[in-house]
């Protein structure tokens, strides 16, 4: 399919601890946008058929865009797919999105494939932005911060 992006890594952590990550509001707000872009999560719904709703918003301008999308297949700690849809008209379609976690010796295998992205927004675009959001996520689910 084409306008697809495609990531790997490999993090030090736990697969429990990367899918709370995308399943919990407050993490994914903290880590999904790119740098410069605030994350506010209308609604999250954690399940299959379940909706989400969040607007990200351009810290230095404060414009911003919302979209949403349904959780489609939840494994717990190991598959995430969901649908994404920008309420801006000029961004038709709906993009898919499939993460995969997958236990190895050193913490989790990362795999994130986005499908169906808009034809305004360009893929290099969107996989810098993810390649941020990654280094963002790295950073929140790699320390490991006993409770005092």
């Amino acid at each position: 399919m084409s306008n697809t992006v495609s990531l790997h890594r490999v993090l030090k952590a736990t697969p429990e601890k990367l899918y709370r990550a995308f399943t919990d509001s407050n993490a994914i707000a903290s880590w999904l946008p790119p740098y410069g872009f605030l994350c506010v999560v209308h609604n999250m719904e954690v399940k299959v058929g379940g909706r989400y709703k969040m607007s990200f918003i351009n810290f230095s301008t404060g414009n911003g865009h919302s979209f949403g999308g349904e959780f489609m297949e939840l494994k717990t700690n190991e598959f995430i797919k969901y649908t994404d849809q920008f309420d801006d008209p000029n961004l038709p379609g709906v993009m898919m999105t499939s993460i995969w976690l997958t236990k190895v010796s050193c913490g989790t295998e990362l795999k994130i494939v986005q499908e169906g992205i808009p034809s305004l927004i360009p893929v290099e675009m969107c996989y810098l932005g993810w390649q941020e959001s990654l280094d963002k996520l790295t950073k929140l689910v790699e320390p490991v911060i006993p409770d005092a």
